[in-house]
């Protein structure tokens, strides 16, 4: 994104985002899912610690916007990691469905073509925009011809219901949940670089 335009995210279109609690009564799939991806990603001390001294500062992540869909494996694992991470750095966490914001996810689309989700946003107090992250951590778009390889020999027609359930065991699996810990030691390196 070219921070010369005028964004769309205006102070005001940011408060009108829906807070953790508001999008978990508001999400129609997946449920349990988002809600399994928070109740497994407890942060460290010190990360805890590092996100609260970060949003502490002037020029620090007091408040973030997340674009997703509660369809999207890569939304219901990420974006309970930034609900966890906000919750402990005491950030104003405010979510937006992708498809009723098209405008807004026009200016983060991924490689300046894709509506790659989740994107998280971060600004400061005053609404400067910091920095934004988006998808999957590194690791994971590393490891996913492997997470494929489940999947090596069944047809997506006929064997629909075995894919499902090879696919909820691997989301409960220790491959995905270095997902999410992946996903707090990015945002926690790319929040020190570009505020501390």
């Amino acid at each position: 994104m070219t921070q010369q335009q005028e964004s769309v995210v205006t102070s005001e279109r940011f408060e009108s985002g829906m807070t953790w609690t508001q999008y978990l009564d508001h999400i129609k799939r997946n449920k349990a899912k988002f809600q399994y991806n928070y109740d497994e990603t407890p942060l460290a001390d010190e990360d805890a610690d590092a996100f609260r001294r970060l949003a502490e500062l002037p020029n620090g992540p007091s408040r973030v916007l997340v674009l997703g869909e509660d369809w999207c494996p890569d939304v219901f694992r990420g974006m309970p990691v930034m609900a966890r991470i906000a919750e402990a750095a005491g950030m104003d966490l405010r979510i937006f469905p992708r498809d009723d914001n098209l405008d807004i996810m026009g200016e983060f689309l991924n490689q300046g073509e894709h509506q790659s989700i989740p994107v998280l946003v971060f600004y400061t107090a005053d609404h400067k925009y910091i920095c934004h992250w988006t998808e999957r951590p590194a690791k994971a778009n590393a490891e996913i011809p492997e997470m494929r390889k489940l999947f090596d020999g069944l047809d997506r027609e006929k064997d629909m219901q075995e894919m499902r359930r090879r696919n909820d065991e691997f989301q409960q699996g220790p491959m995905w949940g270095s997902w999410r810990t992946e996903t707090v030691a990015e945002l926690r390196a790319l929040l020190e670089e570009k505020c501390g």
